[in-house]
């Protein structure tokens, strides 16, 4: 990386923080700071939703496996992300928006009582705070190697002349918290946005430049492995691409921080409109995404699959373009790190300190409330990913038993959402059920046991997937037992519908004003003219530079278009 690589980088990390500022007076209320007012614009929250599903390990991870195995990121990815949205869109979306909820955790309140959601609260909160912590700390090791600094400078760590790694991490996450504790939901979906199309267009520059290194599209498919264009392939066989693909609609329609976006927004048909967006986005960009990765193999066949996205970056793109890169990677784990970081601040505020600590608190106690635990949650995500290198890999003993817990408690919300009959009894049994299955089995696989049965055998030779497997068929099995054997209607299913209907009856909250898109939009046109500086002081690939700039700012002239047309009409 050039230093003018790393001006741009902290340049765009400035600028969120700046986003962050502009909201903090226009967050009042807790619904403004955890619900947008229910007045997002769905197209934001459609934009952020499919922001949220990111990582640095789409690049990392997915990235990896398109150099290794081609075409099968792309079925990964489609599964994951386009099926299960669209899918959600049209069972899902419409359902949560209806019941009128603030937060997922006042449904699981309503539906199941307060001994639940407490239950359901602890476990998110310790495994979204080890995700957090586990998606901060490879992030950056990979943003830290690629900056250098001068010998003994207070950044630096002494053995590899590069930004330390913890620096990065309280840096990088120091400015996740500030912005998301600022700004709240309105500040997310904004950031959200300039994320994504810096991101987009990014990427849609590495594909021309890497196909043209490479020779061209045809030199590309010709020189391509065998079965590298294939959408199976390894280990990833439809039977895995069913699986992941049911998995990730379970997850995509219970996970708190995609209903927080389908509640979020004026309207049922808005909350519709969020997925439907999100799943087309999944089912168009993934190719695109991938395919540099999978050139990078045609022109460089033996580095280490993990970095072969940020090589092939740093092998096509321009000076400061790079550092325009890593802030979209940053971005990438950014922007899910502030969507758990408010939802959960805001189901603490709401549904745990509210009702159990101060059921009088004003709108403004509850906002400083909910400011201080997006502090308190993201500090210990920090000092997660700070110990990381000294757990010796319990942070992934402590993700596989959360997700024997939290995988099972999916279910049952979504079951809730249309069965009248389960009660939170069905809930406790699930979850008893399926961690005791789901324990026997890693325990007996763990021996060379039960492998001569073919599912069981399935699942050992797909580690990757046995525990979210398990968690899915297992549920289920035990969810229509409970249904069969039940008889009367639940309480819970009567407050729900009570509650759904007094919401019925209030007015329907209008569109919101044209200014959190406009931020965006001016916020895309200021990276445009920093691009189109960079372009200017370019020695070299100054066209890419100001093709770049250009489309910055047509996707500023498009995204003020959007505001204006969306923008409410007296």
């Amino acid at each position: 990386m050039t230093d003018l690589d790393v001006v741009v980088l902290f340049i765009y990390m400035g600028g969120l923080l700046a986003i962050g500022a502009i909201f903090v007076y226009r967050t009042r209320s807790s619904q403004e700071m955890f619900a947008a007012g229910g007045r997002a614009p769905w197209w934001m929250a459609g934009l952020s939703t499919f922001m949220t599903v990111f990582t640095a390990g789409t690049f990392v991870v997915w990235g990896g496996i398109a150099y290794r195995l081609g075409m099968v990121s792309v079925s990964i990815l489609v599964g994951a992300g386009g099926i299960s949205a669209l899918t959600v869109g049209y069972f899902l979306a419409g359902r949560w928006h209806r019941l009128g909820v603030t937060t997922p955790a006042e449904y699981i309140n309503l539906r199941f009582g307060q001994t639940t959601v407490q239950t359901y609260t602890w476990l998110n909160l310790v495994s979204g705070c080890t995700g957090m912590a586990v998606g901060l700390y490879s992030l950056s090791v990979m943003v830290a190697a690629m900056i250098p600094l001068a010998p003994g400078h207070p950044l630096a760590d002494p053995a590899t002349g590069a930004l330390a790694v913890h620096w990065a991490i309280v840096i990088g996450g120091g400015v996740v918290v500030a912005y998301t504790m600022a700004g709240g939901l309105w500040a997310v979906l904004t950031t959200d946005v300039v994320q994504c199309v810096v991101l987009s267009l990014v990427v849609l520059l590495v594909v021309p430049l890497s196909l043209a290194k490479a020779g061209g599209l045809g030199n590309f498919i010709s020189q391509s492995p065998e079965g590298f264009l294939s959408p199976v392939g390894g280990e990833y066989t439809w039977t895995f691409l069913l699986f992941w693909t049911l998995i990730n609609i379970c997850s995509h329609g219970g996970q708190w921080t995609y209903v927080q976006r389908f509640v979020c927004v004026p309207t049922e048909k808005d909350a519709r409109k969020v997925a439907y967006l999100a799943g087309a986005l999944y089912l168009v960009c993934p190719i695109v995404w991938m395919l540099p990765a999978m050139v990078y193999r045609v022109m460089e066949p033996g580095v280490p699959h993990e970095q072969a996205y940020i090589l092939v970056c740093r092998d096509v793109l321009p000076a400061g373009m790079l550092g325009m890169t890593l802030a979209a990677m940053f971005s990438a784990t950014a922007s899910t790190m502030s969507s758990l970081l408010n939802v959960f601040a805001g189901v603490f505020t709401l549904d745990v300190y509210r009702p159990l600590v101060r059921p009088q608190a004003s709108e403004l106690h509850l906002v400083i409330v909910g400011r201080t635990a997006t502090v308190v949650y993201g500090g210990l995500a920090i000092t997660l990913a700070l110990c990381m290198p000294h757990l010796g890999g319990a942070e992934k003993v402590v993700l596989s038993l959360v997700t024997l817990v939290i995988g099972p408690m999916l279910i049952p919300s979504l079951w809730g959402l249309f069965s009248p009959r389960i009660d939170q009894y069905s809930v406790w049994a699930t979850v008893g059920v399926t961690a005791v299955v789901a324990g026997g089995i890693k325990l007996l696989l763990a021996q060379g046991l039960l492998t001569d049965f073919a599912l069981i055998g399935w699942i050992a030779d797909h580690g990757q997937l046995s525990d979210a497997v398990v968690g899915l068929l297992v549920p289920i099995t035990v969810m229509l037992i409970m249904e069969l054997c039940a008889r009367e209607t639940s309480s819970g299913w009567q407050r729900l519908t009570d509650h759904a209907a007094r919401q019925q009856q209030l007015p329907v909250a209008r569109s919101t004003s044209t200014r959190p898109a406009m931020i965006v939009a001016w916020t895309v046109w200021m990276l445009a003219a920093l691009t189109a500086v960079l372009a200017i002081r370019a020695a070299e690939k100054a066209g890419v530079l100001f093709i770049f700039a250009t489309l910055l700012l047509a996707a500023g002239v498009g995204i003020a278009w959007l505001a204006h047309r969306h923008a409410p009409r007296d």
